[in-house]
Parts: C-alpha cells; sequence; structure tokens
C-alpha cells in the first residue's frame, strides 16, 4: 500500500512523450514509501506489515553487474521491468478489462501496487512516509552519482548543473564526500538558497554573467599554481544535450570527470568539439 509519493520529473518527462522507454496505457510514480499488506510464496525479506521503500533499480547481489564491483545497476528484472511487466511477464494493473502497464517498476501514483521481493527496501517503521519517499529516486541517485560512479575524493571541486531534486542531493553529497567548491549553475535564483542549505559553497546564473559559462567556470575553479582550471567533477542533472556539453567541457583537462544524470530526450545527441 502506497501511503506517499514523490513527483520527479521523469515522470513528466515519460507523460511527455520525449521518454523513449515510455509505454502506454501505465500508472506512473516511481519515488514512493509505503506498508507491505500481503506477499507471495516463497518471500522471506520482508513480511505483511513491514514499511517499505520501492526500488526502480534494486540489487540482487547475483547478476554480472551486481558481482563487478563497477557498477551497482541491477540486470536482473531490468529486461521486463523496461517492458512494463512484471519479472514472470505479466503486469498486475488493468482497469476494465484493459492492461496497464507498471512504470519502472514501480507505479507509485497507484493506491497499491505490487514489486518483486528484490525492489523492496525495508525501513525503519518511525520514518515519517512524505520524506523518506524521495529517497527511492532523488536522494539515491544525486548521492549515489557522486559516491559510487563519480568516486569524489576530498578536498575535490565540483560544477552542479540544475538544483532540482537530483542536482541537491548531488551538492549533498559531494559535502558527504569532503568536496571543497562546490558550484550550483541554474537560471533560477531561488534555486541559490536552496543549493546553499544541502552544502553548495558557490552559484551562477548563467542569464546573469558576461560570455559562455563555459570559461566563467573555468576561471572560476582555477587554484594557486593550477591554472588551467576546470572541475574535477561536473554533473548534469538538467536532462538537455546543451548542458551536457557544458559540464564536459567545463571538466579539468587530464582528469576531469562528467557524469551524466539527466536523462535525454528521443533522438537527441550530445555534441562537442575533440
Amino acid at each position: 500500500e502506497v501511503k506517499a509519493t514523490g513527483i520527479c520529473h521523469t515522470d513528466e518527462f515519460t507523460l511527455s512523450g520525449a521518454d523513449p522507454e515510455g509505454i502506454f496505457p501505465a500508472i506512473l510514480g516511481h519515488e514512493g514509501a509505503g506498508i507491505v499488506v500481503d506477499v507471495g510464496k516463497g518471500v522471506t525479506s520482508v513480511r505483511k506489515g513491514d514499511h517499505v521503500i520501492p526500488l526502480y533499480t534494486p540489487e540482487c547481489r547475483q547478476c554480472p553487474s551486481c558481482l563487478s564491483r563497477k557498477t551497482n545497476l541491477c540486470t536482473a528484472i531490468r529486461a521486463t521491468q523496461g517492458q512494463g511487466l512484471m519479472p514472470d511477464g505479466t503486469s498486475r494493473f488493468s482497469v476494465n478489462g484493459e492492461k496497464l502497464f507498471h512504470y519502472m517498476g514501480c507505479s507509485t501514483f497507484s493506491n497499491f501496487t505490487v514489486l518483486p521481493e528484490i525492489a523492496v527496501a525495508k525501513v525503519n517503521p518511525d520514518a515519517p512516509f512524505d520524506k523518506i519517499c524521495y529517497i527511492g529516486c532523488g536522494v539515491t541517485t544525486g548521492i549515489g552519482a557522486v559516491i559510487n560512479t563519480a568516486k569524489v575524493e576530498q578536498g575535490a571541486t565540483a560544477v552542479v548543473f540544475g538544483l532540482g531534486g537530483i542536482g541537491l542531493n548531488v551538492i549533498q553529497g559531494l559535502r558527504l564526500a569532503g568536496a571543497d567548491m562546490i558550484i550550483g549553475v541554474d537560471l533560477n535564483n531561488d534555486k541559490k538558497a536552496w543549493g546553499e542549505k544541502f552544502g553548495m559553497t558557490h552559484f551562477v546564473n548563467p542569464k546573469e554573467i558576461d560570455g559562455d559559462v563555459v570559461p566563467y567556470l573555468v576561471n572560476m575553479t582555477k587554484r594557486g599554481a593550477d591554472q588551467i582550471g576546470g572541475a574535477d567533477y561536473t554533473f548534469d542533472c538538467t536532462g538537455s544535450t546543451k548542458v551536457m556539453r557544458q559540464a564536459l567541457e567545463a571538466s579539468h583537462r587530464g582528469w576531469g570527470k562528467s557524469v551524466i544524470i539527466g536523462v535525454a530526450g528521443a533522438g537527441q545527441e550530445i555534441a562537442t568539439r575533440p
């Protein structure tokens, strides 16, 4: 039973028709929290009454991806999940006899949903549903990009493009990792205060600077003997291919790493100068 759900930009993105993996008719929603009301045969990790968070990307701990030590992007149920189905190839949703597809394996916009055992994480029953529902996507995606993908080290410089839910949690992850300079980039000045709450040290609105944002950021990140500039790590949290290019080109020559988190629309490609 879903007790609370967040609304992620990815839900809106899929609804718009721009998502290349979007399947309809479907019940959207993938940031949620709720209570287990029943379990199927053989389920042992959770039981009726447990408080849980649904997981778009679970960890089976058995597939090649889980065992690789290179990624935690589990592939155990990815094939059927991408088809809007349960691992057994069926949908548990219908209306007036018409099949509805699952969305990202979660469908948290429904009052009730069905998930594979590996796709739920048991949580403390004292945790408020309206807070922990964001953990399933926004929090783990942002912090995970920093800790698991980029592997940011203490003292690093970083630029975060887009200060929505994902971007703010990237900033939170950078603060946890001990990054020294954390620059947030957004067209909305209202995001500055939010970014600072999560640990941002500098804010840039591209509309309020002279010239292109890339050389501006490169110049900002010059430090001491290193006058090349460029951030050790950059993160795109916008889904804009133009911004993805800016993030790449704002990273440090030689060792800079750019992490793309945003999802681009169908048919869109990144262009950059080699």
